[in-house]
């Protein structure tokens, strides 16, 4: 078990890896972090950027209720990722603006500590920029 102080960063870390892993990997990092006690989802996303900072966010939710990472009817802990996941999106905002973007997003828990990352791929043409956004939220169990 890590220490209290050090969950943020376990957290953050698990969600990240998520957001970068393929299927294969998605289900294998699953299963290591259920046995570390950490509860992680992931879900993919694409579109054009604007479009899409709405539906990301839904995405982030509704994967995070889907795997148990939070319960559906507790406003605080629906609060917390779509709170996170819009700060991922936010800082990933001037980079994107105007361009389709694809990615993955990945959502982790222990305790009080919620990440949300979300793994962007913007287009230009064939040329791909790279970027990660990353929020936290605290919430009680």
């Amino acid at each position: 078990m890590v220490k209290k102080d050090a969950l943020s960063k376990e957290v953050a870390a698990a969600a990240i890896k998520m957001s970068l892993s393929d299927r294969k990997e998605e289900s294998k990092l699953k299963e290591k972090y259920r046995v570390q006690e950490l509860e992680v989802a992931a879900v993919d996303f694409g579109g054009e950027f604007n479009d899409s900072i709405k539906k990301i966010i839904e995405r982030a939710v509704v994967a995070a209720e889907r795997e148990g990472v939070i319960d559906e009817n507790d406003h605080a802990e629906l609060g917390a990722v779509a709170g996170a996941a819009r700060e991922a999106v936010t800082q990933i905002q001037n980079k994107a603006t105007g361009f389709n973007v694809g990615g993955k997003i990945g959502v982790a828990r222990q305790e009080d500590h919620i990440s949300v990352a979300v793994f962007f791929a913007i287009g230009l043409l064939h040329l791909n920029e790279m970027s990660i956004g990353l929020g936290h939220r605290a919430v009680h169990k």
